[in-house]
């Protein structure tokens, strides 16, 4: 009974250590939450703005150009997927690498080939684990991206919807990430960058129903959606980067507070599982003591006879 006693007191300093790093983690995502939803709050209004511009050069001008103009027939597409480099964050990059199979499904039915490219190193680690080709991959600063890192993302992106498909190229830019809601809600999407849906962009920047002013381009249309492209492409990155961090550590510290409640009510558990053990040590001590005490009385008594 003493082994067993012994064995529940050890379980409880484990677990007990266990409940302090899970309280721990949970009060720094909690931290974090705060800078990157502030950081995607700082970030939307440019995002908008410069879907307003191109919108408005794409509809003031008759230019055939890869941000607004879709191929006749696209046979090659780019995924995008936004995943972490940590663990512990409950099934938030799962549930965006679903997200990226369902699209690369969709895209495949539609006759294309797609070229994967992946943010975090779990989103590697479960293309390396089956052996699947990646055309590039970018690891290290998910739960704090800069606006650096979103450059370095979108640079072969965009010399990918440059070339020709023969060359390499793509006809589609998608990115799958994942869109901050709330505390408790974060939803894994996809959403198509290149070629720009027109309608889409005027409902994402409430302009619907607005009469777009109209522009002189120089030195002309051409070349300023040349000059838009990177800035476009850039910014939309960098906000999935920022709400894909918000998201992140705010499924990491739901998930640590689940831990942490959890241990608690093991610790419970155990601790009930002690008193039990230690109270049927006492009893069987005492057991023994009467029981002794009663024999030690019989032997007495029969030797005074």
């Amino acid at each position: 009974m003493g082994a067993q006693l012994r064995v529940y007191k050890r379980r409880i300093r484990s677990v007990t250590a266990t409940k302090k790093i899970t309280k721990a983690m949970e009060m720094i995502a909690a931290s974090r939450i705060v800078k990157a939803q502030r950081q995607v709050a700082a970030s939307t209004p440019y995002a908008t703005e410069l879907t307003r511009a191109v919108t408005a050069v794409a509809t003031g001008s008759n230019t055939k150009h890869p941000l607004t103009t879709e191929a006749e027939t696209a046979t090659r597409a780019a995924v995008l997927l936004i995943t972490s480099d940590r663990g512990l964050a409950g099934g938030y990059s799962s549930n965006a690498i679903k997200a990226a199979e369902r699209l690369t499904e969709r895209l495949r039915g539609e006759g294309k080939e797609v070229d994967t490219y992946i943010v975090g190193r779990k989103g590697l680690a479960y293309f390396s684990f089956r052996e699947r080709k990646v055309a590039d991959s970018w690891t290290g600063f998910t739960d704090s991206p800069s606006y650096a890192d979103a450059k370095a993302v979108a640079a072969p992106l965009i010399e990918a919807v440059s070339k020709e498909t023969a060359e390499g190229g793509v006809d589609e830019l998608h990115i799958v990430f994942t869109e901050f809601v709330s505390m408790m809600t974060q939803n894994p999407v996809d959403d198509r960058m290149l070629p720009l849906s027109l309608d889409k962009a005027v409902e994402e920047t409430g302009a619907k129903g607005e009469i777009l002013p109209l522009f002189d381009f120089e030195p002309s249309a051409e070349d300023v959606l040349d000059a838009l492209l990177p800035r476009y492409v850039e910014s939309r990155i960098y906000n999935a980067l920022l709400q894909s961090a918000a998201s992140e550590h705010a499924a990491r510290r739901r998930a640590m507070k689940s831990a942490t409640d959890n241990a608690g009510e093991l610790i419970k558990n155990l601790s009930r599982l002690a008193n039990a053990a230690r109270q049927a040590e006492i009893t069987q001590e005492i057991s023994e003591i009467v029981g002794g005490s009663a024999a030690l009385a019989d032997a007495t008594a029969g030797s005074d006879k």
